[in-house]
């Protein structure tokens, strides 16, 4: 076999493999520390919409200046969020702080 045909081959074998590859789409949901009831309620409905469309979420709670005190009220929001989405996905990374982000992955439940 001549050679430039096994490359040409060989790149035709990669090309389609990478073609049939699923890409990962992140979408990401940012909290406040103090996130009210109603903004929660609603940025948990775009979470289930992404999950239900096939994304990873990624949850996290921003700290501004001194809020970082309030640790404990960002990790109650991210568990809150993970239970809720329960019947949608499952969490892939508890949460965890990070600088000033407490970040949490969320994954879709296969279909």
């Amino acid at each position: 076999m001549d050679y430039k045909k096994f490359l040409y081959e060989q790149k035709k074998r990669e090309k389609a493999l990478k073609a049939k590859a699923t890409k990962v789409v992140i979408k990401e949901i940012r909290f406040g520390p103090q996130t009210d009831d109603h903004d929660y309620e609603f940025k948990k409905k775009h979470a289930i919409k992404f999950l239900n469309d096939g994304a990873k979420l990624k949850a996290f709670v921003f700290f501004k200046g001194r809020s970082i005190v309030f640790k404990e009220q960002g990790q109650i929001l991210l568990l809150r969020l993970a239970q809720d989405l329960e019947e949608y996905g499952k969490v892939e990374q508890m949460p965890k702080l990070e600088g000033k982000r407490m970040i949490m992955f969320i994954a879709p439940k296969k279909k």
